[in-house]
């Protein structure tokens, strides 16, 4: 459960955090956990929980100051960093909207921000590809299946089970849901997702043509990308 990235090379919070410390370009990431007298370096991008619940909010940055907005509205006031912690935090009530924290030079100015969403249900799968094209020998293409609710949000407590299947010159090397204590096969063309998300491997297999890779999961509407070797 150590690492900076999970099992399917997504950043995990301590990534963030680990890069908020190195980085020289601007970081901001927000996680979340119910409220509690500690400061964590591994807390989720997560916006879901009971109406009114005390959340605490942490902060990895490397801006001088953060402040923090639910739709707009200031619900965190700004703070400056934390050299000791190297985390900025806040505790409040929750509520269902966007929040936003904002890492901010010493005038206010941002620098950087990140953003996460209270979701509905799960709605549908959405899939996007790290490339399209591919060389027909052997080649490998990284998809990213996620689940969403209607508006097309996130849904990063979502686990439902996914099937993959494939049409084209292409195989299905495995599914990976970054979840430590899967066991189930990981090269089978069903998996459950881990925090809302899936990644597929595939790989072209000689042939020239279109590569149909559809995504699939009970009650869910499902997705599909065209990808193309030649």
């Amino acid at each position: 459960y150590t690492g900076l990235l999970d099992l399917g090379s997504f950043r995990k919070p301590r990534g963030w955090f680990r890069a908020a410390l190195w980085c020289d370009e601007p970081v901001t990431y927000i996680g979340t956990y119910p409220s509690a007298d500690y400061l964590s370096v591994d807390a989720w991008d997560v916006w879901n929980y009971d109406a009114g619940q005390s959340v605490r909010v942490v902060c990895y940055t490397n801006a001088p100051q953060a402040r923090l907005l639910l739709d707009g509205r200031e619900v965190g006031s700004m703070k400056p960093y934390d050299p000791k912690t190297g985390i900025i935090h806040w505790d409040i009530p929750f509520a269902p909207g966007e929040l936003r924290a904002e890492g901010c030079d010493a005038s206010g100015r941002v620098l950087s921000s990140y953003v996460i969403r209270s979701s509905g249900r799960p709605f549908a799968l959405k899939v996007s590809a790290d490339r399209v094209v591919l060389p027909k020998e052997r080649a490998t293409a990284h998809l990213t299946v996620e689940v969403v609710d209607e508006q097309d949000v996130p849904v990063k407590l979502g686990d439902s089970e996914i099937t993959c299947t494939i049409d084209g010159p292409a195989e299905l090397l495995g599914l990976e849901g970054s979840d430590n204590a899967d066991m189930s096969d990981y090269t089978d063309n069903r998996h459950r997702a881990c925090r809302g998300r899936l990644l597929a491997y595939v790989r072209t297999t000689g042939e020239t043509g279109d590569i149909r890779v559809r995504f699939s999961s009970p009650l869910l509407r499902g997705a599909e990308v065209v990808l193309e070797a030649e």
